[in-house]
């Protein structure tokens, strides 16, 4: 690459990076080649990536990455970044399941099955990997996505620019690992514990020339795959196998063109816990009783998806244009019997969801002071949804009257096509001032057509070498979440005990809001990095969802109006071998009006809705998140990190109208390097997760939307050993 065209390149990666925390913080000294797994030296948050130095293909690359991001400006939003030392800090290290790393950062709320809540929202996050936006897979609680592929994640919220759209309560910005970066070697390693896990991993990377290429895989096997709907120290039925892969292979065509190919698997199983001593509500043929603690209920999740991702240069302007696919499949396979003596209803559920993608981004610098970006984005998605469902006849009241079950089968197609397109320009006035002004198109498409043109306005100000103010305004447009969506033909279902009432509108509706954000960043001294960030939004049509029925699978319903309000507070130090971060969050979500999907809701907490504003389930007043390390020397680190929550909410008096008791999680860890003549560096790391063995509950099975209890993990006490080669 000419030295002016990587001048400029760097120029304008770094000119957008100036949001809160990241644009105050002192830049990293070098790319560090190395797995990333051994946290030796030091893990970082809210850092920028590293600077090039010289040339060659991993500077080439490196540039390639840093113009990369110049296309995708946080300008005027928040934004959160955890990178791969610090993922190796966490207990569980590399083998931290990607939503565990996710709640280390503000304002995000952990829930069953996996389940995150940022800001209110309820799931609503976008997954960008290398600035490619991957779609969601079908709502279940295996996760598609693993943190050893992660170099940095960045967590994006607040007032976003005009290119995130669609999914808008967080983007979750990975940037993987590069065989450039980490020259030619691999790490195989395994994690063993409590709930006899098994969690076995390879990777491999390395490059030639202009070839690139990182892999990794992993498999994964517990009795705790779902969290236990009891308080007891071992659940019942509840064992997991879980199988993860992923890949990325890029080659460089010249210094200003890479093409990459990267793509990922997840194959996960599971057994749906037991609740014991739970009493029959029918009968079946000529039997009246069952243990509910011999249910045997299963859930299989599927998911693959590839992008081809083309970036270069088209004279001064950046680009990368991609196409992709993802594919993911959900079976549900119940106990037969044992479902229709509890709920007068077994279904064997199946959906799949494969959607094809293209994306295109520009950014054209225009003088010294625009930047001008711009693109487009479209989805077609077909979706199938089948319910294979046993049940019992039943008379007007819903009374069962035969103990013969009949088969109703309810099957659905639906096709949806979803267009977007922006454009913004990023105004740097004066030597302080970052203005960012942006127009989005976006059009969705399924059983009606809908659309909205979004306008975006931020704002930042260096007020002085170390403080940053933000503010920021978006209107959000988000369509519902084709792969939750099943077409349900209500009416075969009368006269039986699966009858509801065909009340309303049973399609999802997009959502529409408003959203406001400002917030300050303030470095105390090079170790300290302080800020508050404070947001509100309206919303109208306020998308939701909820778990119906038996499978572990959320559908997506509307309340007529939303407001979601919060305050986050986040502290970090790094200075030396110490470093340390803590996060707490103030929010306030409610709702009036179920307008969608009502056929899911009983009619008097419909009633009581339609009248009134309620608190929305996965609604917390308090979160907080927090974590410390410390290198004894060059080989032995010791941590620890905690979660506190002040309880989602319940049913009191009113729909949703208590909480849960707040809860307080603490993990430690300890890690050491041994160092053997022949054999090289082993790194092991001891982790005690819930170490003061608390128990909590996450869920109680009462709220809106809310399908059976869950608590929190018991006390559990695993050991990991990676080495690398």
């Amino acid at each position: 690459m000419k030295p002016s065209l990587l001048a400029l390149s760097l120029a304008v990666a770094l000119g957008t990076a100036t949001v809160h925390a990241t644009d105050t913080t002192p830049a990293m000294n070098a790319v560090v080649a190395a797995n990333g797994d051994d946290p030796a030296d030091g893990g970082s948050r809210n850092r920028q990536p590293a600077r090039v130095q010289d040339l060659g293909a991993v500077s080439v690359s490196a540039a390639l990455d840093q113009a990369r991001n110049a296309l995708s400006p946080d300008t005027g939003s928040s934004q959160y970044v955890i990178d791969r030392q610090a993922i190796a800090q966490l207990p569980l290290g590399a083998s931290t399941p990607m939503n565990q790393v996710l709640l280390q950062a503000p304002g995000v709320v952990q829930d069953s099955y996996g389940g995150l809540h940022v800001r209110g929202d309820h799931a609503n996050l976008q997954y960008r990997i290398n600035g490619v936006i991957i779609p969601e897979s079908i709502g279940g609680f295996g996760q598609s996505l693993d943190a050893r592929t992660i170099d940095n994640v960045k967590l994006l919220d607040g007032a976003l620019p005009a290119q995130y759209g669609l999914r808008t309560a967080a983007v979750v910005d990975i940037t993987t690992k590069s065989g450039h970066d980490l020259g030619n070697g691999g790490s195989v390693g395994i994690t063993v514990g409590s709930n006899a896990t098994l969690n076995p991993n390879a990777s491999v990377w390395g490059s030639n020339d202009r070839w690139s290429w990182f892999f990794t895989g992993n498999t994964m096997e517990n009795d705790a795959g779902i969290e236990n709907p009891t308080a007891s120290r071992k659940p019942i039925h509840d064992h997991t196998h879980q199988v993860k892969g992923f890949g990325n292979v890029s080659y460089l065509i010249d210094n200003d063109t890479r093409l990459s190919f990267l793509f990922g698997v997840a194959n996960n199983r599971f057994q749906i816990p037991n609740n014991p001593n739970q009493t029959p509500q029918f009968g079946y043929l000529d039997t009246v009783d069952f243990n509910s603690a011999d249910l045997d209920q299963r859930q299989r999740e599927n998911t693959r998806f590839g992008v081809l991702a083309l970036q270069g240069k088209l004279g001064a302007a950046d680009y990368q244009v991609s196409l992709g696919q993802r594919y993911s499949h959900l079976a549900y396979a119940p106990d037969r019997i044992g479902e229709l003596m509890f709920n007068g209803v077994a279904s064997d559920v199946t959906r799949s969801n494969r959607a094809s993608t293209l994306q295109a981004d520009f950014a054209m610098p225009m003088g010294n002071r625009h930047t001008l970006r711009y693109g487009v984005y479209g989805s077609f998605e077909r979706a199938a949804s089948g319910n294979d469902a046993w049940v019992f006849q039943a008379d007007a009241d819903g009374n069962q009257t035969s103990t013969v079950p009949i088969n109703i089968l309810d099957n659905s197609r639906l096709t949806a096509k979803t267009w977007s397109a922006y454009v913004q320009d990023e105004w740097r006035f004066g030597e302080d001032w970052t203005l960012n002004v942006g127009l989005r198109g976006d059009r969705y498409r399924l059983a009606r057509t809908e659309s909205q043109l979004s306008p975006r306005l931020g704002l930042v100000w260096q007020a002085t070498g170390s403080t940053t103010v933000h503010a920021g305004y978006s209107r959000y447009f988000t369509p519902p979440a084709t792969e939750m969506i099943a077409s349900s033909n209500i009416a075969r279902f009368d006269g039986t005990t699966n009858a509801v009432s065909d009340m309303g509108n049973n399609t999802p509706l997009a959502e529409r809001s408003d959203y406001f954000d400002a917030g300050i960043s303030q470095n105390l001294g090079s170790a300290w990095t302080v800020g508050v960030d404070a947001y509100y939004r309206k919303v109208q049509r306020l998308q939701d969802e909820g778990q119906f029925g038996s499978a572990l699978v959320y559908s997506t319903f509307n309340y007529a109006a939303g407001r979601v309000k919060g305050l986050e507070f986040t502290v970090n130090y790094e200075q030396g071998p110490l470093s340390a971060y803590f996060n707490a969050s103030l929010g306030k979500a409610i709702g009036k009006r179920i307008i969608t999907s009502q056929y899911n809701f009983a009619p008097d907490d419909l009633a009581w809705v339609n009248r009134h504003w309620i608190f929305l389930d996965h609604d917390q007043k308090l979160t907080s998140s927090g974590g410390v390390n410390y290198a004894l020397n060059d080989s032995t680190r010791v941590g620890a990190d905690y979660l506190f929550g002040s309880g989602l909410r319940k049913d009191g008096a009113v729909p949703n109208g208590a909480s849960l008791p707040a809860y307080f999680q603490l993990n430690l860890n300890l890690s050491h390097d041994f160092a053997f003549e022949r054999f090289g560096k082993l790194h092991t790391q001891l982790a005690v997760l819930n170490v003061l063995d608390r128990t909590y509950e996450l869920r109680d099975g009462s709220g809106i939307g809310v399908g059976a209890p869950q608590f929190g993990p018991r006390r559990g006490v695993y050991l990991s050993l990676q080495k690398d080669f």
